[in-house]
């Protein structure tokens, strides 16, 4: 069978071409079916031509609820009636037990996470997030620390970078063009460039990616990918909606395992050499697809569960890494 011509000139991406805008378009309108496999394929290609070997992280939720931002899948917001545990910050002991735990698995990437809007100012509560890392860090200075607590000033973003954080998560979720649409109204996205862009001047690597299955178009999802290029990060955390009881998306159909899968590989062509990861909805909502989505451009996952969801056990996620390594390209 011959192959889809907009795959076939989208091969450029193996010879370090950009894909355009336009093509990318044309692949998320006018691939289907089987061709959808091939896609695949290439955007594995490229996966092993130019990103990273497989990587994983573990995330602690490290202050969950009460959220004053109005974000429409997430069940943290107080805007919502959900039902997920809720506590304050926890304290240094508690971090650092985790981050051993993290640690003695064989992971050595630790991702420290808080529920609410962020800090544009030192606040006592910011001050002791800065101790629990330092804390972190005297003990396993080889666990290299991703920090997501929200919207920086550029004070508080340096006074971050001085504390030992390798790699900060700040999402776009959506098309930045529709995100006061689809996520919330409470903040903006231009909040969100301004925190990633602080960083980035202080040397904080960078970790941004999005959700999918909001009820957002192809098109968002190609205009989110090209964003989260242009924002030159370093990593790209992707989601798939879990509709959860109690917000306002909890009625939505979830996306089908194939559109996830074409998803991951327009972003792998788009993004060629970030570090493209599957976060939330990846056992849930793949289950028994998700050998062929890590074949379809991933290269780093989130494993030992979520912030409000569980995951699989690290054990079970090293042995599915390792078993994939047979799919790919040896050592170039």
């Amino acid at each position: 069978m011959k192959i889809n011509p907009l795959i076939e000139n989208a091969y450029q991406v193996l010879d370090g071409a950009e894909l355009s805008r336009d093509d990318a378009l044309a692949l998320a309108d006018g691939i289907h079916g089987n061709d959808i496999l091939d896609l695949i394929s290439l955007a594995n290609k490229v996966k092993d031509s130019y990103a990273v070997p497989m990587l994983s992280c573990s995330i602690l939720n490290a202050k969950s609820g009460t959220c004053s931002q109005n974000c429409r899948f997430c069940a943290q917001s107080a805007h919502h009636r959900t039902q997920i545990e809720t506590y304050p910050l926890l304290s240094a002991g508690e971090v650092l037990a985790a981050a051993r735990q993290v640690y003695q698995s064989g992971i050595r990437t630790f991702g420290y996470v808080t529920s609410g809007y962020g800090y544009l100012e030192p606040t006592p509560e910011f001050l002791d997030i800065l101790d629990t890392l330092d804390a972190v860090h005297a003990e396993l200075p080889e666990l290299k620390l991703c920090v997501s607590i929200g919207i920086l000033s550029g004070k508080t973003a340096r006074m971050l970078a001085e504390h030992h954080v390798w790699r900060y998560n700040m999402n776009l979720q959506t098309n930045p063009q529709r995100y006061a649409e689809l996520i919330a109204d409470t903040h903006t996205v231009e909040d969100k460039i301004r925190t990633i862009r602080h960083l980035q001047q202080y040397g904080v690597e960078i970790c941004c990616g999005g959700i999918i299955g909001l009820g957002e178009t192809w098109a968002d999802r190609v205009e989110m990918a090209i964003a989260i290029r242009d924002l030159e990060v370093e990593g790209a955390p992707l989601n798939v909606l879990l509709p959860i009881p109690g917000t306002p998306l909890e009625h939505l159909e979830p996306i089908s395992p194939a559109d996830v899968a074409k998803t991951f590989a327009l972003f792998r062509l788009i993004n060629p050499s970030k570090q493209l990861k599957f976060a939330a909805g990846r056992e849930t909502r793949m289950k028994d697809f998700q050998g062929l989505l890590m074949l379809s451009g991933l290269n780093s996952l989130m494993t030992g569960g979520y912030l409000t969801t569980r995951g699989r056990s690290v054990e079970e996620d090293q042995k599915f890494i390792a078993e994939l390594a047979d799919f790919s390209t040896p050592e170039r």
